[in-house]
């Protein structure tokens, strides 16, 4: 019998007030009518893994509890449409050098591990709806300034029709 896989990916997880303003600009660029992503499972992916089992996600988990990076801002003023996978999302207008470190060493971390990272470069977002369908330019919202201060190992679990996100463990961002 071959080992169980879990999805996984590294993520920055949002505290709780992090996360109400996210789901509150969520509302304000999709309208009250549309079908959002939860505020529970709002996240920033960072390097995405897939199935992996469980040697290669212990492998994930040593790895990350060596990464020394600092803390940083990240600053979510900006909304954006992908048509072909029909997302819309939120994230920075520009990308801060601390959050293009932390994603490329988590790529790094996943091609140690043996995984390979996604073809597409990263680009920061947060999800706030599938399935979408873009009739206008998304409205301004209120900018969510987002102290990073960790990351986290994230597992992707299928539920009625949809996916939950469970953060399995985080790692402090504590560097110079």
């Amino acid at each position: 019998m071959p080992d169980p896989t879990r999805r996984l990916f590294f993520a920055l997880w949002p505290d709780d007030t992090v996360r109400a303003a996210l789901d509150a600009a969520g509302r304000t660029v999709t309208g009250k009518r549309i079908k959002r992503v939860a505020a529970d499972n709002l996240h920033l992916t960072l390097a995405f893994a897939g199935p992996v089992a469980a040697d290669v996600a212990a492998c994930l988990e040593r790895a990350a509890a060596a990464v020394r990076l600092p803390p940083f801002e990240l600053r979510i003023d900006h909304a954006g449409y992908w048509a072909r996978p029909r997302i819309l999302w939120i994230g920075p207008t520009h990308t801060p050098p601390a959050l293009w470190d932390l994603a490329g060493t988590l790529r790094a971390i996943l091609a140690d591990c043996g995984i390979a990272p996604e073809a597409r470069g990263f680009q920061a977002h947060v999800t706030i709806a599938r399935r979408f369908v873009q009739a206008a330019p998304a409205p301004a919202f209120p900018a969510v300034c987002w102290p990073v201060s960790r990351f986290c190992l994230v597992q992707s679990v299928s539920a009625d029709h949809a996916s939950v996100y469970r953060p399995l463990r985080g790692w402090p961002l504590e560097g110079e």
